[in-house]
């Protein structure tokens, strides 16, 4: 196992406590690896934190201890560094009834190829099932989304930080296939060409977001026409 260790938490009367945050793909877990979380977390005195972005919080552990947990939990940290996709989040799709498309296999294949990718700043991606958007998909950076009829549309820009942001609808009526080509499209232009500490929304309110959507649309061609020959 690698060695990985913890984010600093509290200093109370000199005594340090650290937090770490094991990957869990999408917020689906094993009740095995629940378990195995638990009797970690347990041994070292931890105290368990459900995140918003869909992730287990084991905090209140101590330095000296860091290496022990993430050794017994044989799991990867969810966040590697601090400018990169952080978290790719995913609503219960394929066992809701409100949902208009089964999206799980697609959020899944979007954290498996570009969780913990290096950008310009650390950036959100929600793929949900329908417009209702849960896992709060309208203040990510990247929505993937599913409109009444079933077909795919793309927000970008959103934010629910210090500064709020309403996302921009980039793109609708989209295959899954390309749903998932224009989020690595606008990974790799917004990787390109923002700023360090530039996030998403403010690079596209930087250059515009008619410059941004024309720019993507041209690679979303280009790539899908290099793909037919």
């Amino acid at each position: 196992m690698k060695k990985f260790g913890g984010n600093l938490q509290k200093i109370k009367n000199g005594e340090k406590t650290y937090g770490i945050t094991p990957h869990i793909l999408g917020g689906f877990v094993t009740p095995n690896t629940l378990i195995k979380i638990a009797e970690v977390a347990k041994k070292y005195k931890g105290v368990l934190k459900i995140t918003s972005g869909q992730r287990i919080l084991i905090t209140n552990l101590k330095e000296e201890d860091l290496s022990g947990v993430w050794n017994e939990l044989g799991m990867e940290p969810a966040i590697k560094t601090q400018n990169c996709v952080k978290n790719v989040e995913i609503c219960p799709a394929n066992f809701c009834k409100r949902s208009k498309y089964p999206t799980i296999g697609l959020g899944m294949k979007i954290s498996n190829n570009f969780h913990g990718m290096k950008l310009p700043c650390r950036t959100k991606i929600a793929v949900v099932g329908c417009r209702n958007a849960c896992t709060s998909a309208y203040s990510k950076d990247i929505g993937v989304l599913v409109d009444m009829d079933g077909k795919f549309f793309i927000t970008v820009g959103g934010s629910a930080g210090f500064n709020p942001r309403n996302p921009d609808v980039l793109i609708k009526e989209l295959s899954e296939d390309e749903a998932y080509l224009l989020v690595k499209i606008i990974l790799e232009y917004y990787n390109e060409n923002a700023q360090l500490g530039e996030k998403l929304g403010d690079f596209i309110d930087r250059i515009a977001i008619d410059k941004f959507r024309d720019d993507i649309i041209k690679r979303k061609k280009f790539k899908g026409e290099k793909n037919d020959n």
